[in-house]
């Protein structure tokens, strides 16, 4: 490494965040990032540890330890074509991926590790504002069509890899902008949806062609989303008319908490509520969004979309905010020794819940209160965990108040009228039925159909949607082609 004693000298530098009561104001990234001389400061910790398990810990495979030594040595250009070389997106991922690879950073067995999202974070910003970034077409066409079907950062991937193979490509995406869960899932604060377009009319330029607005299936009953597509497509029209289909659609399917009073208005899931202030702060004029000013919230689920729950009606108003997590509340620090270098159980506290939050563990809700129709509250209880089963502790009922009331308790499978409308196998959770082995990978049941991203594995992260796009992509052009140099 470029400075081989760096760790020992060199401590942990975080990116910063603007003050809370400015952030607050808007709905605008807040994050402020590495500047060249810290990066390379805290690319100087990266140790010559022989193995790097932060690259095995990165689902993408991130080649860290040698973009960490680029940096430090001030050669940006060099360092992100090491980091595009095994991840399209990297300013998705060094925004919003929860960094696996710091987890498994070897430093992290006894000190704070190398930052190494804020580094790919820094690589990608400089490279854009160096013009570095650019559309890379193919010199050769095959003549081979493909279909991929959702446009959020698996399709995405998956379709820049194929449109360089020399495939023409079509993405469809059902929602009115592309993006997927990225575009409609995660608030602005967090991602600036410009990142996306700047990315997606790369991969325009680059031949592909990016349609949105259709709905590739039969319209399922009760799927609201689905309606702001404005044609639909059959499935059996792309299955004759391309050479090979990828589904690429996002985990949709919310997980519902039924207990009495479910039908109480004033009850929203997540992806009710969040897509809506994104689509108003991209200049859509909706009429009765669901808004936060004024009201006493609270959030069931305690992960990334309650997250960014917290912080969404925080900036529209919110009298309280409130979160609620079933599980008991994890270690402020987790047992090294014991977790390294798996991903650790540990409290994490997210920049929303800096905004203001009360957060409550080992709670369950009994039931929905209300008057007239209208939710007033929730009536709840304290549980314990016993012998992998959850029991109710007696004597800890409580009634809170609440006007609104969000379901953020994860998702369970992608929307099935997409695997339904190609007759594609699912496993028991409701996912494609598709192996991930080298020969033969990511194909489904159906000839020529292929699955990836959240559609084969269930509700994951970006990083994952990547690898997955990356990997289905070579599958599908060895099996258009007999063979494929494209990288896993």
């Amino acid at each position: 490494m470029g400075k081989t004693t760096g760790f020992m000298e060199i401590g942990c530098l975080e990116e910063g965040y603007a003050p809370v009561l400015d952030r607050l104001k808007h709905y605008q990234e807040f994050v402020i990032g590495l500047d060249d001389a810290q990066a390379k400061q805290q690319a100087a910790r990266c140790m010559d540890c022989g193995i790097p398990f932060c690259t095995n810990g990165c689902p993408v495979n991130n080649i860290i330890p040698d973009f960490n030594d680029l940096v430090y040595r001030s050669d940006w250009k060099n360092a992100i074509d090491v980091l595009h070389s095994t991840n399209n997106f990297p300013e998705f991922t060094g925004r919003i991926c929860p960094a696996p690879c710091e987890a498994a950073c070897t430093l992290n067995i006894n000190q704070l590790p190398v930052g190494i999202k804020s580094i790919e974070h820094a690589i990608i910003d400089h490279a854009w504002e160096q013009g570095w970034v650019t559309p890379q077409p193919p010199q050769h066409k095959t003549g081979k069509r493909v279909a991929i079907v959702g446009a959020g950062p698996a399709g995405m991937a998956a379709a820049q890899q194929l449109a360089r193979a020399g495939h023409d490509v079509t993405l469809y995406e059902k929602n009115d902008r592309a993006g997927g869960l990225l575009r409609y899932g995660i608030p602005d604060f967090k991602l600036d949806k410009s990142h996306i377009d700047r990315r997606i009319e790369q991969l325009k330029a680059e031949g592909v062609t990016v349609r949105t607005g259709i709905l590739v299936g039969t319209l399922q009953k009760g799927c609201k989303v689905t309606n702001w597509s404005k044609e639909t497509i059959s499935p059996v029209f792309l299955q004759q008319d391309y050479d090979a289909v990828l589904l690429t659609g996002g985990a949709e399917q919310s997980r519902d908490l039924s207990v009495p009073g479910r039908n109480l208005e004033g009850i929203h899931f997540a992806m009710e509520f969040l897509p809506q202030q994104n689509k108003v702060n991209a200049g859509d004029k909706l009429k009765g969004q669901l808004r936060a000013d004024g009201k006493h919230v609270i959030v069931i689920g305690g992960g990334d979309t309650g997250s960014d729950c917290v912080g969404t009606s925080n900036r529209q108003g919110a009298a309280s905010v409130t979160q609620f997590e079933v599980m008991p509340q994890p270690p402020i620090e987790e047992n090294r020794p014991l977790t390294w270098p798996d991903w650790p159980l540990k409290l994490r506290t997210s920049s929303s819940h800096d905004e203001g939050c009360v957060r409550e563990f080992a709670i369950s809700t009994q039931e929905f209160i209300g008057e007239k129709g209208r939710l007033t509250g929730l009536k709840t209880v304290r549980v314990v965990f016993k012998d992998g089963k959850m029991q109710e502790v007696a004597g800890t009922e409580k009634i809170y108040p609440a006007d609104m009331v969000l379901l953020a308790m994860g998702f369970t499978n992608p929307v099935a009228s997409v695997l339904d409308g190609f007759g594609v196998l699912k496993d028991l959770k409701g996912n494609a039925q598709a192996s991930t082995e080298a020969v033969g990978g990511y194909v489904t049941n159906i000839p020529k159909v292929f699955a990836a991203g959240d559609m084969r594995r269930g509700q994951s992260l970006v990083v994952w949607a990547i690898r997955e796009g990356r990997q289905a992509a070579r599958a599908m052009d060895a099996f258009l082609m007999g063979e494929s140099e494209l990288p896993r």
